[in-house]
C-alpha cells in the first residue's frame, strides 16, 4: 500500500471558457468537479497504474462531504483494510539498495486500477476550493486557490495518531502540499521523522519554509519544481541548485524542470530525463503524476532510469490530457519508450 498524506484537500472545479477575457463576463462551456489536493491527485494516478493506495490529510464542512463522495466514486472495488499491506505489491526497497534483477518492466502492460481508500480526519472548518480557468483560445490555465480551513490543535493530534497507524501497513509514503491555516509551519518534517522512525520511504513534495524545514528531517526524496528549488537553494542553476538541496539533507532530489524534464541527483547516480518533444496542454497535475510516476517505480523496484522515464512520461501525458490532474493513458504509454535519458558524472572531489 502507498500512503500520500494531503494537509489541504481541495475541492477542485475546473472551468473552460472559449476565451478568457480580464474585465468581462464569461459563458462556461464546460466544468468538472473533482477531489484535488496534491496527494490526492497522486493517489488518482497510483491507483490507475494498479497501486492500492491510502489517503490521508484534513476533510471538513460542505465541501469536504462533496470531496469525500466524489474520492469513493475512485474505487472499483470495495476497499480493504487500510492498515495491511496490499498483497500483489512488492515491499519497498530499502532506501539506496540496487533494484532486484527480477523487477517488473517500466513498459508493463496497463493494470486494472487500484482501490483508493479514504482515511482523512474530519475537521469542523469547510476544505477549500481550487478553481481553474481554462482558456481554449490559448491552452492557458488561471488558477485561484482558496487558503483552507484553520485546523485545530485537537485535529492536529487526531492526524498524527491516523499517521502512525497508517504507516504500519505502508510500503511508502508521499506528503504533499501546502498547510492549511494552523499548522505549524514544521508540520512535514514532524511526519518525514515519524515515517523514517517506521522504516518507511517517505517522499516530500511541498515549498517555501515547510520544504526548508522538512528537508532537514532528511526525507529519501524531494520533488521541487525549478522555482521551488531556486527559493530553497537562491540558485537557477539546475544541477549547482539540486546538489545544494541534497546536501541540505535530503537523500535524493528530483528536480522537475518543466518541459524539460527532470533532473535526479541521487545515491546511486544523476541522471536527466527528458520528453521527446514540448508538448502543449494544460500543466495542472503534471508534476503530481511524476511523483506517482517515482512512488510506483520505487515501490516495484525499477532502476532510476525507469523510474525516471515512468515520472516524465507520466508528467507529459497529464498535459496532453482533455481534463486536468488526469493522464491520457495512450499517450503515456507512447511516450514511455521515447523519453531519454542522459546519465551524468558525479561531482568531484
Amino acid at each position: 500500500m502507498i500512503l500520500t498524506v494531503t494537509l489541504n484537500t481541495a475541492l477542485d472545479l475546473t472551468y473552460g471558457v472559449p476565451e478568457l477575457v480580464p474585465h468581462a463576463s464569461h459563458r462556461v462551456s464546460e466544468m468538472s468537479e473533482r477531489p484535488g489536493g496534491k496527494g490526492l491527485n497522486v493517489a488518482r494516478v497510483l491507483s490507475a497504474l494498479g497501486h492500492r493506495t491510502v489517503v490521508t490529510g484534513f476533510a471538513g464542512g460542505a465541501t469536504g462531504a462533496v470531496l469525500r463522495e466524489l474520492l469513493a466514486d475512485l474505487s472499483p472495488q470495495e476497499p480493504t483494510d487500510p492498515g495491511t499491506g496490499s498483497p500483489d505489491t512488492p515491499h519497498a526497497p530499502e532506501p539506496g539498495t540496487a533494484p532486484s534483477a527480477t523487477a517488473p518492466s517500466a513498459t508493463a502492460p496497463a493494470p486494472a486500477p487500484a482501490p483508493v481508500t479514504d482515511a482523512l480526519v474530519t475537521v469542523a472548518g469547510n476544505t477549500r476550493r481550487t478553481i481553474a480557468v481554462v482558456d481554449r483560445a490559448t491552452g492557458d490555465t488561471t488558477q485561484l486557490n482558496e487558503p483552507g480551513p484553520l485546523v485545530t490543535a485537537d485535529e492536529w493530534a487526531a492526524l498524527l495518531g491516523r499517521y502512525e497507524e497508517l504507516l504500519a501497513g505502508a510500503d511508502a509514503v508521499a506528503l504533499c502540499g501546502s498547510l492549511p491555516p494552523g499548522i505549524h509551519v514544521g508540520a512535514y518534517a514532524e511526519l518525514v521523522r515519524s515515517a523514517r522512525t517506521a522504516g518507511v520511504p517517505v517522499l516530500l513534495d511541498t515549498s517555501g519554509e515547510p520544504l526548508r524545514r522538512g528537508i532537514a528531517a532528511r526525507p529519501d526524496l524531494i520533488k521541487p519544481n525549478a522555482d521551488e528549488l531556486a527559493q530553497l537553494t537562491g540558485s537557477r542553476e539546475p544541477m549547482r541548485a539540486t546538489r545544494d538541496a541534497r546536501r541540505r539533507g535530503a537523500h535524493g532530489v528530483i528536480a522537475s524542470l518543466g518541459p524539460d524534464g527532470m533532473l535526479a541527483v541521487t545515491p546511486d547516480g544523476i541522471w536527466q530525463a527528458a520528453p521527446p518533444a514540448r508538448v502543449p496542454g494544460n500543466p495542472t497535475g503534471a508534476g503530481d503524476s511524476a511523483v506517482a510516476g517515482l512512488l510506483s517505480g520505487l515501490v516495484e523496484g525499477l532502476s532510476w532510469p525507469d523510474r525516471l522515464r515512468r515520472a516524465v512520461a507520466l508528467s507529459t501525458a497529464t498535459v496532453l490530457s482533455p481534463t486536468a490532474g488526469d493522464f491520457d493513458r495512450a499517450a503515456y504509454e507512447e511516450l514511455l519508450p521515447r523519453v531519454g535519458i542522459e546519465e551524468h558524472a558525479p561531482a568531484a572531489r
